[in-house]
């Protein structure tokens, strides 16, 4: 066994992996690049070396740099964690060239399987059954188009190298395959520098089911079961578990067995995971499962197959890269119970899941425990950058069964709260408690189809709601008045008291604030240890205590514990996963007023121009695409709200814009 590991990453996989190795007693090396610099997995790292610049290009990309980290840290072995170099074949070779062990399969078999229409023609001689697809070489939009019109439509394009849903566009008419080829194929050379794609069929009601295989150098390999990943949105997993709803036992052997044979066919030696589709139009059958893919690292899933088996796989990888067999054999392995992993994305689910860059100003999860497990790479006030993959954490419980770990994943979303970039918190606590995902009628259109429950409209802010904003201001302010009361020398002093007393009666003050560009007013009058609330006409007694940003409030005499933070004139209510914003609404200060920008298209968030779609004075309908931004290792199409005729555009394919930035002015169309 070595006695050092450096982490090739960053993030949450580079804290798990320096978890694993601490215990097994290795000195751990951090890489980080300028924008991590403060990053959780550096401080955890027993050492850190700099890497480059923020873009991941110049840094995490960067194999020549990364060895020479290790080498003067005298790391001797590498793991890749995901992503990055994880299933990058030339990184393996140098890495052996350098005598430092890399932590994952041989060069050859990353080869095998990184082109998708390679590793498919090498699955159907192994007898694995696959999708029906093109995977040639002939890369003409002729060619593409008449074998997509073989298939069939709907069709995925699916770029052959890489993964996470890059370069991959789903077609459903001849009318759309060209743009769409375009745009896979840009999307794909920019993310892993081959724009080659293939066709494969896209089944109307796919699951998404995979298989975790493990191999050693001895000959052995085994699986550890399956994991649904079936909730997906832009063909990104958001939750995962394992085992597999509704799984016949029949169905489980035959993936297990096709999983296992996929690796040995290619000498495999490692973690990996083996994907598969299942058509489950007539339910999950034996006979409707294909091989998509293999993805030859460590998944970002893979807590809930240690959940289920009990087993560490980042252990079982270090110990099979030091040549030690396989822990377990396969009859050894044995299900126990059910595991549920939820990503928490920094991400809009109401604006298409449009990622989100900020401070953490407030990150709090329930405390881990035998049920529930916590893996992320940020604390409370670190940054979410542009640079990176938006993901904040993933949280994982483990039960008995589904039904006791959905439930137990629910109350730990609604225990959940993060202020600052968007999240999807309330969005996952929808999707798990959503009657259909209870009773595991899943496929990967399961967010699409259900979108109306899973992200509804934004309703008026509740009465409870607006009275627990007020008490919190009515705490902070009386904690501020006995501050100030006990800075000024005299404490007992009358005129230092916020107790609302007046010399002819109780006056009733009026809190204002504003959700959205509704103006809320609430009566407060003091009463006993708090205070009367009159909200919409209707009257409630209301007290409460306020420490460390959680709020415990009495709203005639029904206790309610909320979490609460303060930014500036905005008052956040943090309540069952979901966060309300409310101003604190000043009617001396009328605002700036803004001219000529009501026809303004700006950038989201910071991003490259990718491709401008139109030209001034060219006229568009509402929802044409008028330039492609990307931004979060992701393509955005950026689209017209209404109809009108393109007045300016100020930038160019290949400009860096910041967030705000204006892109496009158009002239509203005369009606």
């Amino acid at each position: 066994m070595f006695d050092s590991v450096l982490i090739a990453n960053r993030g949450e996989i580079a804290c798990r992996v320096i978890k694993t190795a601490r215990r097994l007693g290795l000195r751990t090396v951090a890489v980080y690049s300028d924008a991590d610099a403060k990053a959780r997995h550096v401080a955890m790292a027993d050492a850190a070396h700099r890497i480059g610049p923020p873009a991941a290009r110049e840094s995490y990309l960067r194999s020549d740099v990364i060895i020479a980290a290790a080498k003067a840290a005298g790391a001797k072995a590498i793991h890749p964690g995901y992503g990055f170099l994880s299933e990058n074949a030339e990184f393996a070779e140098a890495c052996a060239k350098a005598a430092i062990t890399f932590i994952g399969p041989p060069p050859a078999a990353i080869r095998a399987m990184g082109l998708k229409g390679a590793a498919k023609a090498l699955m159907e001689k192994a007898k694995v059954p696959v999708v029906p697809g093109y995977h040639g070489d002939d890369q003409g939009l002729a060619t593409l188009q008449k074998e997509a019109a073989r298939i069939g439509y709907p069709v995925l394009i699916k770029a052959v190298a890489g993964g996470g849903g890059k370069g991959m566009r789903r077609v459903d008419s001849e009318a759309e395959f060209e743009r769409a080829l375009t745009g896979a194929k840009r999307e794909a050379a920019s993310a892993f520098g081959d724009d080659k794609v293939l066709i494969e069929k896209y089944l109307v009601k796919p699951r998404h089911i995979e298989i975790q295989v493990f191999a050693d150098s001895h000959g052995n390999a085994v699986h550890l079961f399956e994991r649904d990943c079936s909730i997906q949105r832009r063909h990104q997993k958001v939750i995962e578990e394992a085992p597999a709803p509704g799984m016949p036992e029949a169905m489980r052997k035959a993936m297990g067995e096709a999983a296992v044979a996929a690796a040995k066919a290619i000498g495999y030696v490692g973690a990996g995971t083996v994907e598969f589709i299942a058509d489950v139009s007539d339910g999950l059958r034996q006979d409707r499962f294909y091989f998509m893919e293999m993805n030859t690292r460590l998944q970002v899933e893979h807590p809930v197959t240690e959940m289920i088996t009990g087993q560490d796989l980042v252990e079982w990888q270090i110990r099979v890269a030091a040549g030690e067999k396989l822990p377990l054999q396969q009859d050894e392995i044995r299900i126990d119970g059910h595991a549920v992993e939820v990503r928490l994305y920094a991400e809009n689910p109401a604006r298409n899941f449009l990622p989100s860059t900020g401070t953490l100003v407030r990150f709090r999860a329930p405390p881990e425990g035998p049920h529930l497990r916590l893996d992320t790479g940020v604390r409370e006030g670190d940054e979410v950058t542009p640079y990176y993959d938006p993901m904040i954490a993933k949280l994982i419980v483990h039960d008995r069964d589904r039904r006791a770990a959905l439930r137990r994943m629910r109350q730990a979303l609604h225990e959940t709260e993060i202020v600052g970039p968007a999240n999807n918190v309330a969005f996952l606590a929808q999707v798990v408690g959503h009657a259909a995902f209870v009773d595991g009628d899943l496929d990967t259109g399961f967010i699409d189809r259900h979108k109306a429950d899973l992200i509804p409209k934004a309703a008026e802010v509740a009465p409870d709601t607006l009275a627990l904003a007020a008490v919190a201001l009515l705490l902070q302010r009386a904690d501020q008045a006995a501050t100030a009361r006990r800075a000024s020398g005299d404490p007992h002093s009358p005129w230092g008291l916020a107790d609302g007393w007046r010399m002819n009666g109780a006056y009733e003050e009026r809190l204002e604030l504003m959700a959205g560009e509704t103006l809320h007013t609430i009566g407060v009058l003091p009463e006993g240890a708090g205070w009367r609330l009159n909200i919409r006409g209707a009257s409630l007694f209301a007290a409460g205590t306020l420490d460390d940003g959680t709020l415990v409030a009495m709203l005639d005499g029904q206790q309610r514990r909320v979490g609460v933070v303060r930014q500036g004139d905005r008052i956040i209510v943090l309540e069952r996963g979901h966060g309300t914003a409310l101003g604190l609404h000043d009617p001396l200060d009328v605002g700036e007023v803004e001219e000529g920008v009501g026809g303004a298209i700006t950038a989201p968030l910071p991003g490259k121009v990718i491709q401008v779609l139109v030209a001034a004075g060219e006229k568009v309908e509402k929802g044409k695409p008028l330039l492609v931004l990307e931004a979060m290792k992701m393509e955005h199409t950026i689209a017209a709200a209404g109809a009108g005729t393109v007045d300016t555009v100020h930038v160019a394919a290949g400009d860096q814009v910041a967030e705000g930035a204006a892109l496009i002015a158009l002239k509203e169309a005369e009606a």
